[in-house]
């Protein structure tokens, strides 16, 4: 792994993670179990769920859809926690959350304990990205926090893939028992990942960092480029949640591609995103992270465009080769914008409001994943290129708003970590 310890010479004060080297190492081994976890639940959720409780399919979509909308009442609470407590205990309580829940998943027994099991799980969900950016901000600073934030997203991609993996295997368990094996595989992931985030010291918090009750979310709500970057996000973000709900239908149906093809596309986003994500973030470092992002955005609308073509100019076997071709072409948008986007929503969030502040952004995610499902199969109904066309105006509509936002950024918030030593 990359050694990423920032120089004692480091402009701007640089503080180095809490604990050193194996600090990095805890933090960095966490994300990947919360990954692997992830992995092996949300491509299978209504399986899973529907295995283990007996429940039908559409009172399992019914409940989650519901379990899903409620969480989001719980993010304005867990803003407040991580500014009050830190991310680090309130991302210890997430994950144990989640651990408890699927522990509890065999014993659902009825429509109600389903519908509470779900609901942990899925504040559970909703409140670890928040919280574990808010961790990497309280360890971090400068380039030090842009390598950890890409190590994290790295690692979480070939986290998925691995639990993907794990999942399938444990499908070929006859009746319940894969399912009951797979509650208790994520159970235990879940509590490693607690165990390994209550092993890192508590971070120090200097006088600027430390909990203000002055201002709270009106300050959030009333800081307007962090409100623009937040809507920019919630545009782009569904350009991101198209490969999982909908892009597996298209290639199918408009490509005709078989069914085990399509997953293919899934996997070669999952290794390059793996494999380019800590280089694609060390290159993007050199420009503003505003421009670099919304770069990536306008590459992902190229993308849809392509895709937007492929039924009618591809067929046969040349379909697969120019699927993979344009599917290369998202994972570049995605490599370009994610690292930029990321950075900016925890390099622009005040210390001492970081947690309300992510937890807003973390709405932008959350809400466009709760919504997309309906969205994205009205397109698919509508046509093949209704789709493309709908997502590549979302993604450049918040390109625009990146480009509009720029002006009125802090500088040290939008110029990489190559440029801001260079001042």
């Amino acid at each position: 792994m990359e050694d990423i310890r920032v120089p004692e010479a480091a402009p701007r004060a640089v503080r180095p993670v809490a604990g050193g080297v194996s600090a990095r190492r805890r933090l960095i081994a966490s994300s990947l179990a919360t990954s692997i976890g992830d992995g092996i639940y949300v491509p299978l959720t209504m399986l899973f769920i529907h295995g283990l409780t007996g429940l039908s399919l559409t009172s399992i979509g019914t409940g989650l859809t519901v379990a899903g909308l409620s969480a989001l009442a719980f993010m304005p609470a867990a803003g407040v926690l991580i500014d009050r407590f830190g991310g680090r205990r309130v991302l210890i309580g997430v994950l144990a959350l989640r651990a408890t829940g699927f522990a509890a998943y065999p014993f659902a027994d009825s429509y109600p304990a389903f519908l509470a099991i779900a609901l942990v799980v899925a504040v559970g969900m909703w409140a670890s990205s928040p919280s574990q950016q808010s961790l990497i901000g309280d360890l971090a600073r400068g380039a030090e926090r842009d390598r950890l934030l890409a190590w994290d997203r790295s690692l979480r991609n070939a986290g998925m893939g691995c639990g993907s993996l794990a999942a399938a295997g444990m499908l070929a368990w006859n009746g319940t028992t894969g399912f009951v094996v797979a509650a208790e595989t994520l159970a235990a992931v879940f509590a490693v990942a607690a165990v390994l985030v209550a092993r890192i010291p508590q971070p120090v918090r200097t006088p600027a960092e430390r909990p203000d009750r002055r201002g709270g979310y009106r300050r959030v709500l009333t800081d307007r480029p962090y409100l623009l970057l937040t809507t920019a996000n919630f545009l782009i973000a569904f350009g991101y949640t198209t490969q999982a709900m909908a892009l597996p239908v298209f290639l199918t149906r408009d490509v005709a591609l078989p069914d085990a093809l399509a997953g293919v596309v899934f996997a070669l986003n999952t290794v390059l995103v793996a494999a380019l994500g800590v280089p694609a973030a060390r290159l993007a470092s050199r420009g503003r992270r505003t421009r670099t992002a919304a770069l990536g955005a306008a590459v992902f609308a190229l993308s849809f465009a392509a895709f937007a073509a492929l039924p009618r100019l591809v067929h046969g076997a040349d379909a697969l080769v120019a699927v993979l071709a344009v599917a290369a072409l998202y994972t570049g948008g995605e490599l370009v914008h994610s690292a930029p986007a990321q950075s900016l929503s925890v390099q622009a969030a005040p210390d001492h409001l970081r947690g309300r502040y992510l937890s807003v952004h973390q709405l932008s995610w959350s809400v466009c994943r709760t919504v997309a499902p309906m969205l994205l199969g009205f397109l698919l109904d509508t046509g093949p290129w209704h789709l493309w066309t709908v997502l590549a105006l979302l993604v450049l509509t918040g390109a625009a708003i990146l480009l509009y936002a720029e002006r009125s950024l802090p500088p040290h918030t939008n110029l990489g970590h190559a440029r801001a030593q260079a001042i």
